[in-house]
């Protein structure tokens, strides 16, 4: 079964495109337009990463990393934020797992994160395994 990925952010544009491009690497992909309708999906889906905007109406990229981070049963999802550059802040760079710049070639940076992601994953079951 592929590996899940939750892509929010309000901008269908951004949305389409990093959901394609997860698509295109093997990854099955659900996407909300905001946190609050994040959150509905991860009440009954859990995704094995969490794609997200930090500017969002409704809820914030924040909030929802806020409300995962929050709860046992979705805590351990990795969480890569998409945002402008103008948007981002040391703070809320340290939320997330890995930080994209919009503004930046989102496909490139979004390969890097995906490699680490797996490679974190492959490590955590190779030590569980001994």
């Amino acid at each position: 079964m592929p590996a899940i990925a939750l892509v929010v952010d309000d901008s269908m544009l951004i949305r389409h495109t990093v959901s394609r491009f997860l698509e295109n690497h093997g990854l099955s992909v659900e996407s909300a337009g905001n946190g609050v309708e994040a959150l509905e999906i991860l009440s009954r889906l859990r995704p094995d990463m969490i794609v997200t905007d930090l500017q969002m109406p409704k809820m914030t990229g924040q909030e929802l990393i806020a409300a995962v981070k929050s709860r046992p049963e979705t805590a351990q999802i990795p969480v890569i934020i998409i945002a402008s550059r103008a948007s981002a802040s040391s703070e809320s760079e340290q939320l997330a797992d890995f930080f994209v710049y919009k503004d930046i070639d989102i496909e490139d940076q979004l390969a890097k994160a995906l490699t680490s992601l797996r490679g974190k994953s492959k490590a955590k079951k190779h030590s569980a395994a001994k």
